[in-house]
């Protein structure tokens, strides 16, 4: 009886912490929703925790492409979505759960072909929401660019530089759970690669880093304990070029509000994470006032750990299971807009 209780809550546990891991899933181009159109979706929602791994450019599985590719005009803004589940796109949970704060970054890398392209040939920086100081005794209540995120229905709005040349671009999306990178290695990075064709522009050439290769394991912004009082947080990776520069805790704007463009959601407000005690907005327009979800965020029932995952190898489903799944590739152009399901947080370490 005792071991069945002991699986049982190892079981429930490890559910938790699969719910609270999530994916960048679909795209917004100036306010319009390509949903999953031209993401190459990640094969499962584990992290990255190898930053020597080929798997940092475009997370496991990535660097195989899609048919989609986005349309976009130098200087305009995308939209970057991230969800814990497969077509779960409802602002009631959070995007990305429990503990797992830390910044959200993009990368373009301008490439050939940007449905075969494999991420090596080099990115640079256009966009990061990092950290700023909380009232909180710590870190953890500080705002960072996760809880912003959060607090805007998992949407990240990103500028893309209006000087850069025309032509095929990977955009990468990146979150970097620091919750248990107090030690080596324990850092979570998740990212998704969306495929772009980029026109207009100029003739700017940005200078370059490689994944990998851009960030080390000691880097101050990788390995750090953010259940210290923080002084400061140095994002990894370069300088931002010709983007955006998010202060974490500002309010939600254009899409990442859910209201002002593109088709409005029909669910509830976006929540205030319960795990955010002391930092971060906790009201603001950034969430529709009425969504009802239309389909529940199971979680895998399967899942295999790619890099760096804790994904059990049996998980019961927490919710109901969803009547409607975005893609899980790209290819198909979208007909309609997702909306969506339920989620999870993971514990604290």
């Amino acid at each position: 009886m005792k071991s069945a209780t002991i699986i049982s809550l190892v079981a429930a546990l490890a559910a938790q912490q699969v719910a609270g891991h999530a994916t960048f899933q679909d795209i917004w181009v100036d306010g319009t929703d390509e949903q999953a159109y031209c993401v190459r979706l990640p094969q499962s929602n584990n992290p990255v925790s190898d930053v020597t791994s080929n798997d940092l450019r475009c997370n496991v599985g990535g660097t195989t492409g899609v048919a989609g590719k986005c349309a976009v005009v130098a200087g305009s803004t995308v939209t970057v979505e991230m969800h814990q589940q497969p077509g779960d796109r409802s602002c009631a949970n959070e995007a990305i759960g429990g503990d797992h704060f830390g910044p959200v970054l993009g990368y373009l890398s301008p490439v050939a072909d940007s449905s075969t392209a494999d991420g090596s040939d080099g990115w640079f920086k256009i966009y990061e929401d990092t950290w700023a100081p909380g009232t909180g005794s710590n870190g953890a209540a500080d705002f960072w660019g996760t809880k912003d995120m959060n607090n805007c229905c998992g949407r990240v709005n990103m500028k893309i530089p209006d000087d850069i040349p025309a032509g095929d671009y990977l955009l990468r999306a990146e979150v970097i759970a620091l919750h248990v990178a107090g030690q080596l290695g324990g850092a979570q990075l998740y990212m998704s690669c969306f495929q772009l064709t980029i026109t207009g522009g100029g003739s700017a050439a940005p200078e370059l880093v490689e994944f990998p290769g851009a960030y080390a394991a000691t880097d101050p912004g990788i390995q750090v304990d953010i259940y210290q009082s923080l002084a400061t947080y140095i994002a990894p990776g370069p300088t931002v070029y010709g983007g955006f520069t998010k202060s974490a805790g500002d309010t939600c704007a254009g899409v990442e509000t859910g209201t002002e463009t593109g088709p409005a959601y029909t669910g509830g407000d976006a929540p205030t994470p319960t795990t955010n005690v002391g930092a971060g907005p906790t009201t603001g327009s950034e969430a529709p006032t009425s969504v009802a979800p239309t389909s529940g965020g199971e979680a895998p029932t399967s899942v295999a750990p790619t890099s760096g995952g804790e994904a059990p190898t049996s998980v019961a489903p927490t919710t109901q299971p969803p009547t409607s799944v975005a893609p899980t590739s790209g290819g198909a152009e979208p007909t309609s807009t997702g909306t969506p399901g339920g989620g999870g947080g993971c514990a604290s370490p």
